[in-house]
């Protein structure tokens, strides 16, 4: 049985992989100009190749996916580690609110500083982001002790992200500044104009709470048994809540900094994978998440790009067409079992 599962794992952790160098080189070659994949090798082993297509590569492509692959792997770990909290399937930052917190936050700072000729950079919106996220985190946390059932917890979470985006809309309609013209853009959801810069600080980031994430594996598995089980081990509970709390917040906060809210990814991503991989261990489900993360996020800014270019969808329209049936599907699944 262990020799199967060992199998198993490594062969659906092998499908992941060459998904992601898969849709790695589509989402390169592939856009409003047609890059063959020897010219892409061309500008990457830096032999002969025209200025353009260096320039499309290796300035938007590129960093553009590599954006894609770390945030989206970054938003399924997110939901993974709030479904774990909440023991529940259908918890994510998008629908407990926590992504339109941040949202929130992030558009009042971009407007205030933008109004005060002040700079913005990646870790005053990260900041402002983390701080939004914590605000909605702590309001559903506030609600749990109300709510006598997770349904009423996840609607509580849904109005949090009503009353959040109708502030960040109010605040997007009367900003008149030059520098936020695409924050409109931005607030619903769009991977365009990553730069390099952005790369690197949201690596750096996403890095580090995966690291302390994976570290966190043994006490998670405990806490997934049930939270007496996990005290007889040895468990300090609240210190765990805490940090699952703080690294979940951290990832969504990463996330809406560059490139807004984005729908379902952090529902429909962990659920696939525990389905694939036939497992609710930490320890794989952890790396499992994140680049099953990373294939869904790959996938559909593929199509946002190119399903009717030269025109652009936001990339949180395109994970819900994906994303919504995979949760009606999970609601339908907990109530037939609840009928049986």
């Amino acid at each position: 049985m262990e020799k199967k599962r060992a199998i198993r794992y490594t062969v659906c952790f092998g499908i992941l992989f060459v998904l992601i160098l898969i849709f790695t080189a589509l989402n390169i070659c592939i856009g409003s100009v047609r890059i063959a994949l020897p010219d892409v090798f061309d500008v990457f082993f830096k032999n002969f190749a025209d200025e353009v297509t260096s320039t499309i590569v290796l300035n938007i492509r590129f960093p553009r996916t590599l954006a894609v692959l770390i945030l989206g792997g970054a938003l399924s770990l997110s939901g993974y580690l709030l479904q774990t909290f909440f023991h529940n399937p259908i918890a994510g930052p998008f629908v407990l609110g926590i992504s339109s917190g941040a949202k929130m936050c992030v558009a009042l700072v971009m407007v205030f500083l933008a109004g005060n000729a002040l700079k913005i950079n990646s870790a005053t919106l990260i900041f402002a982001a983390f701080v939004g996220a914590m605000i909605s985190m702590g309001f559903v946390l506030l609600m749990t002790k109300k709510a006598q059932t997770m349904a009423r917890l996840i609607v509580c979470g849904v109005m949090i992200g009503y009353i959040c985006s109708a502030i960040t809309e109010l605040v997007v309609t009367f900003a008149q500044d030059a520098d936020i013209v695409n924050l409109h853009n931005w607030s619903r959801g769009s991977f365009s104009g990553q730069t390099w810069e952005n790369v690197r600080i949201m690596a750096i980031v996403v890095f580090i709470a995966f690291a302390l994430i994976f570290l966190m594996a043994k006490p998670l598995y405990a806490y997934s048994l049930g939270e007496s089980y996990a005290v007889n081990l040895g468990v300090n509970i609240k210190v765990l809540r805490v940090l699952i709390v703080l690294l979940s917040g951290l990832l969504s906060a990463c996330i809406v900094a560059f490139a807004g809210p984005i729908s379902f990814v952090g529902i429909a991503a962990p659920h696939l994978v525990r389905k694939i991989f036939n497992t609710d261990k930490p320890i794989i489900m952890i790396p499992a998440c994140f680049m099953g993360g990373s294939v869904f996020c790959l996938f559909c800014d593929l199509l946002a790009r190119n399903l009717l270019s030269p025109t652009e969808l936001n990339i949180s329209t395109v994970t819900a067409v994906f994303g919504a049936p995979i949760v009606i599907i999970i609601l339908l699944n907990k109530k037939g079992r609840a009928e049986q």
